[in-house]
């Protein structure tokens, strides 16, 4: 692995705080991914409808979209760990619900509960990224976090599809919690201090609103927020659709589609390994540009072939790799473009709100596509090629009220709000 250097700090010091943060990374798709083979067991065990049980999906996006605007006041006013900590605990508590769970009711209300333990990773790892690193090096950081969390959709459907297959689809919570628990020991261990705390941040309602939409009103932030956002919200209609157009369309086993999920995260991977490079020569936010203008005209042509009848699985597949590639290099640079203008103290809650217009696009998406049942692909691709276009036309507006874009560190000093 490709490490970034940092004045001060050991090259081994640096790969530990990756690793980390890319554990922490992984905590909201790992808590996606191993569940999805286990659909139809679970429908089965509920006695509802693979469709229904998407609905799961949806909760736990809504929770870790709504719950990131908690965490990150809370970051920075107490610093990195002790929210992680509460968050982490709170995720294994409401992974110990989903095993017990004997109704659908009450699997959704406990994926809300994980999923509110859950987002303290993501808004975490992403601000801890702005404390440990440079804003020029943010997409570099990022693309690489995306290695390690690229490991989930390789792995994680065919562990859980195991798991299942041989103790039962509670045991894929059982598991889910133990990885918070190792998460945590490590933190503890091996994680150094980043921004420790501001004791004069209020964490009164009048004066979070006010910090949050002082951050909103940052030209650079909302832009490549919302058009990232909606970049970033295909790939959750990929993942509430898939099972039924892979399973249920293409009549795929659950060991064939964990392959197929697997063999499709590649390109995601890759393409954020390859934006390395690609956003050190050009910048991000040129690489950001031309990857969304391409995912656009992708999800256009996959939406009209489909309705046309032209694909197959062969020809499904490959577009849909295509499409990830895409967001293997929007995702990286929207992030590290969003945050770029600010610094380790509020960067927290910038995160969290980068965070919750993410989630909260994914959550829709995912809603939508599991609304419409489980007897067609259609509509999850039609949400594919809609959050593409919404995501390039929110760029182009965006951009026209950006006076100064903010790339590197010295820009974020004299950019700061």
């Amino acid at each position: 692995m490709q490490t970034v250097e940092h004045p001060g700090r050991s090259r081994r010091t640096t790969l530990i705080i990756i690793l980390i943060l890319g554990a922490l990374s992984t905590v909201m798709p790992l808590s996606i991914d191993m569940y999805l083979p286990t659909f139809p067991q679970i429908a089965d065990r509920l006695r509802t409808s693979v469709s229904e049980i998407s609905l799961s999906l949806s909760s736990f996006f809504i929770g870790v979209s709504v719950g990131q605007l908690f965490y990150g006041p809370l970051l920075d006013r107490f610093g990195r760990k002790p929210p992680l900590y509460a968050g982490l605990a709170v995720y294994v508590l409401g992974s110990a619900g989903c095993l017990l769970s004997d109704s659908l009711a009450m699997l959704i209300g406990f994926r809300l509960v994980q999923a509110l333990g859950a987002c303290v990773a993501q808004v975490a790892s992403m601000a801890m990224v702005r404390d440990f690193f440079p804003a020029r090096e943010g997409a570099k950081v990022f693309s690489l976090l995306m290695l390690i969390l690229g490991v989930s959709p390789l792995f994680a459907p065919t562990i859980g599809g195991v798991v299942a297959q041989t103790l039962g689809w509670q045991w894929v919570f059982i598991v889910l919690a133990l990885v918070a628990v190792g998460i945590a020991v490590a933190i503890f261990l091996f994680l150094p201090d980043g921004h420790t705390g501001d004791a004069s941040i209020s964490l009164k309602p009048w004066p979070i609103l006010t910090s949050f939409a002082g951050i909103c009103r940052h030209p650079q932030f909302y832009t490549y927020a919302l058009s990232g956002a909606f970049s970033l919200g295909g790939i959750f209609a990929y993942v509430a659709g898939s099972p039924i157009l892979f399973m249920n369309v293409f009549h795929l086993s659950p060991q064939a589609y964990s392959l197929v999920f697997a063999g499709l995260s590649i390109g995601f991977i890759g393409a954020s390994q390859v934006n390395i490079a690609l956003s050190r020569r050009f910048g991000s936010n040129n690489v950001f540009k031309v990857a969304i203008k391409v995912q656009a005209v992708v999800g256009l042509v996959f939406l009209i072939g489909t309705a046309g009848g032209w694909y197959g699985l062969g020809l499904t597949i490959a577009t849909l790799f295509l499409f990830l590639c895409c967001i293997g290099f929007t995702y990286p640079n929207a992030a590290a473009m969003a945050l770029a203008p600010f610094h380790s103290e509020k960067a927290g809650r910038a995160s969290a709100l980068l965070g919750f217009s993410q989630v909260g696009v994914g959550a829709l998406t995912s809603a939508v596509v599991g609304s419409f049942g489980a007897h067609h692909g259609l509509p999850a691709i039609a949400v594919i090629a809609a959050t593409s276009w919404a995501g390039l036309l929110a760029l182009l507006i965006g951009r026209r009220r950006i006076h100064k874009e903010v790339h590197s560190a010295h820009e974020a000093d004299t950019a700061m709000i």
